[in-house]
């Protein structure tokens, strides 16, 4: 997969940008304390964690992973673990059987390649298995500090349409879109704000327009 979103971001329209602005000034303010809602000690934690969240809840794989991180306490140790027992413990997360085979091979070439380290760029993250640019952005922005791009999920996908930031349902074309929005020392935070109020306030059936501190800003695209 590319290191790079879809195209090269383009400078958006001056008002577009204010408008992105005054968006992310409400939400810090309401989130003071941006971080992922995954448990993790470090940046393989938080590799596997992310790559355990796909298509599972953040409670979930927080109940998994302490018995994860038990069984098999380092990379070396995950490297050289049975995909079979890898799976018995990620079962519950879903989709386990490729849950397992690409930890474990992620692994052996975080070993083989990276001196048993997680590298620290997207074009090298996203050569170990399971790891497309979401997970990376994640890694580097919330582990190492590192802003490359804005990790896109469900919840970024559905604000930034409804906000009028993207007229795309594709993560690559919608990290573009929003990259040129706010400073990159902005790009880890406003993934962590869309995240939280996708959950708390603009739920994907009933979100709670009446109620919502951005409804001044949005142009409630897709909603009735």
């Amino acid at each position: 997969m590319s290191a790079t979103p879809a195209k090269a971001p383009a400078k958006p329209p001056k008002k577009q940008r204010e408008r992105a602005q005054a968006v992310f000034a409400i939400l810090a303010a309401r989130y003071p304390a941006p971080a992922p809602m995954l448990d993790f000690k470090d940046p393989w934690g938080l590799l596997v964690a992310t790559a355990l969240a796909a298509q599972c809840t953040d409670a979930r794989v927080n109940k998994v992973t302490p018995e994860f991180f038990r069984r098999w306490p380092t990379i070396a140790d995950l490297a050289r673990a049975d995909v079979r027992e890898i799976e018995e413990v990620v079962h519950s997360t879903g989709f386990y059987h490729n849950k397992a085979k690409n930890l474990k091979a992620a692994a052996e070439r975080i070993m083989a390649v990276y001196n048993g380290e997680v590298p620290r760029t997207m074009a090298e993250l996203i050569t170990l298995g399971g790891v497309a640019r979401k997970t990376a952005n994640i890694v580097l922005g919330s582990a190492f500090g590192i802003n490359e791009g804005i990790a896109v999920d469900t919840h970024v996908t559905r604000l930034a349409f409804r906000l009028g930031f993207t007229e795309s349902r594709d993560p690559r074309i919608i990290e573009r879109d929003l990259m040129p929005l706010f400073d990159r020392s902005q790009w880890a935070d406003i993934n962590h704000y869309l995240v939280f109020y996708g959950r708390e306030v603009c739920d994907a059936r009933k979100p709670k327009c009446d109620a919502c501190p951005l409804a001044h800003l949005c142009p409630r695209k897709g909603l009735p």
